[in-house]
Order: structure tokens, then sequence, then C-alpha cells
């Protein structure tokens, strides 16, 4: 049985790390605010921009319009876009993106490369001895579009050379502070005939009549400038929601240790206080004994 001594310093070290708990489940709570505004400011923008695309690309012979509407004859190489977060104590968050993706693709007939954003997830793919074609970490706490359209770029520019037949995003899906969904999305090539899963869907469906829409300078032109837009923005987005998911489980983790430490040094002092009790009933016994045994001589 641990003495006195190592019981209080127990107790004191197990409240000590229930305040830095706690301290983590109020800054990831305020983080999860900031993180879900920045993805509500990037709808509008969003859901214009796929009307606008899906109605160019909903025109007859879209495939020819633009190469990253067209679908590759025979897939060779896959390339996966593997969101995770930069740091731990997220409870299961980076272990169940990771679980999700290495399920998906594990088995892939082609060869698959992969672009890790976070640390952790490079990490988890390097000791899996996974391609890794390239990593992106130490993002901004609250990133702007400027900061991860490198990432949309070099997906872009992969599959317009030919270095990858196919790109998929893998990220974790905010729904609410207690569930956060892993997601696989198709990035390349677009496929505009399905909806689900894209933008348009936070506000609402896009509109499928037919439209007499006039486009100045001309049709290519946007549609040189929207697609790798639009494609880059998909990989914003679910960073957005992936760190948003990051924030809510590290703030679940953090209140559940907090929940913890409260409890194991709540029975801890019982303990202790129990012991200290004993000794000091054992230390009056012993007073006692002696008085009495002085008397009796």
């Amino acid at each position: 049985m641990a003495s006195l001594r190592e019981t209080r310093l127990r107790i004191s070290s197990i409240k000590n790390i229930s305040q830095v708990t706690r301290a983590l489940q109020a800054v990831s709570a305020s983080k999860v605010r900031r993180a879900m505004q920045a993805v509500q400011q990037t709808r509008p923008y969003a859901t214009k921009a796929w009307q606008v695309l899906t109605h160019i690309a909903g025109q007859p012979g879209h495939t020819t319009l633009h190469p990253l509407l067209s679908n590759r004859a025979e897939v060779k190489s896959v390339i996966v876009v593997l969101l995770t977060g930069d740091r731990g104590l997220a409870g299961a968050f980076t272990t169940n993106i990771v679980r999700f993706c290495l399920q998906q693709f594990e088995k892939y007939p082609v060869p698959v490369r992969y672009v890790t954003v976070g640390r952790k997830g490079r990490d988890a793919m390097l000791r899996r001895r996974k391609e890794v074609l390239a990593e992106f970490s130490n993002l901004p706490a609250a990133p702007a579009f400027a900061d991860v359209s490198a990432i949309g770029r070099l997906v872009v520019d992969d599959f317009l050379h030919g270095a990858a037949d196919e790109v998929y995003l893998v990220y974790t899906d905010f729904f609410n502070m207690v569930k956060q969904v892993p997601t696989l999305k198709k990035l390349l090539p677009l496929e505009v005939k399905s909806t689900d899963g894209r933008v348009q869907s936070f506000e609402g469906t896009a509109q499928h009549q037919p439209a007499a829409y006039l486009y100045e300078p001309g049709q290519q032109e946007i549609l040189d400038e929207i697609i790798p837009r639009f494609t880059a923005l998909q990989v914003y987005q679910a960073i957005l929601e992936s760190l948003a998911s990051e924030h809510a489980a590290r703030m679940v983790a953090m209140k559940n240790a907090t929940d913890s430490a409260t409890e194991l040094a709540g029975a801890l002092t019982l303990e202790y206080n129990k012991a200290r009790q004993q000794a000091i009933t054992s230390e009056m016994l012993d007073i006692a004994g002696g008085a009495e045994a002085q008397t009796a001589i």
C-alpha cells in the first residue's frame, strides 16, 4: 500500500493534470466555433461556383470541354489527399481517419500515392511504408484559402500531366460536437452529375432548369478558371471540416480526461483520509496503551 506522502503527491499530480485538460477543453471549444464560422463564410461562394460549373458542364459533350472533366480510359495511378491533425490529445480522431483510409485503399488494384495534410497522417503513412508524394503541416490555426491552395494546385497539375488518373480526398466530416464521420470524396475527375456531398447541399440544391446565361469573356475561359479553383475550394472546405472535427474530438477527449481525473482524485482523497484516520487511531491507541502501562507500574 502506498504511503500517505505518495498518495498526497499523486493527488496533487492528478489535480494539476485536470487543470491542463480543462484548459485544453476550453481552447478546443473556442476553436470549434471559429472553424465552423470559417466554413459558413465559404459556403455562398462555393455554392454559386458549383451552380455555374454544373450549368456549363451539364451541356452535351461536357467531357471534352475541359481535361479535369474527362475520365481516363485506363486508371494506372491514384493520388489520395489525407487530412489529419498536427497534434495528438484528440481521442481516436487520427486513428479513425487513418484506419478508414487504409481500409479503402489497402488493396486498391493500382498504385496509390498519398498527399498528407498534418503530421499525424504523414507519420502514420510512413510507418506503414506507404508512398508519400508530399506533406503539408503546421498550417495556421485559422487557414485562409491562400494557405492551402498549393494542395489543390499540386493534385490538379499531377492530374493534367498524367501523373495521376484519379484523385480522392479523405477527411473527417463535421456533424456536431460528438459526431465526426470519416469521408471519402472523388476529387478528380469532377463528376458533375453526382451532387452528393458537394457544397451546394449546404445552401440547397442547384437549379437544374435551363437558364439563359451569358458568359464573359467566354465559356472556355470560365471553365479554365472555375474548375481548378473549385477543386482547390473542395480541399479548403475539407480542411475546415477536418479542423472543426479535430477540435471537437479534442474537446470531448479533454472533457472525459478531466472527469476521469476528478473522479480519480476523489477516490484517492477518500483513500488518503481513511489511511490518515487509521494512522491517527493507531497512534492514539499506542498513547493510551503506554499511559495505561505506566499507571499499572
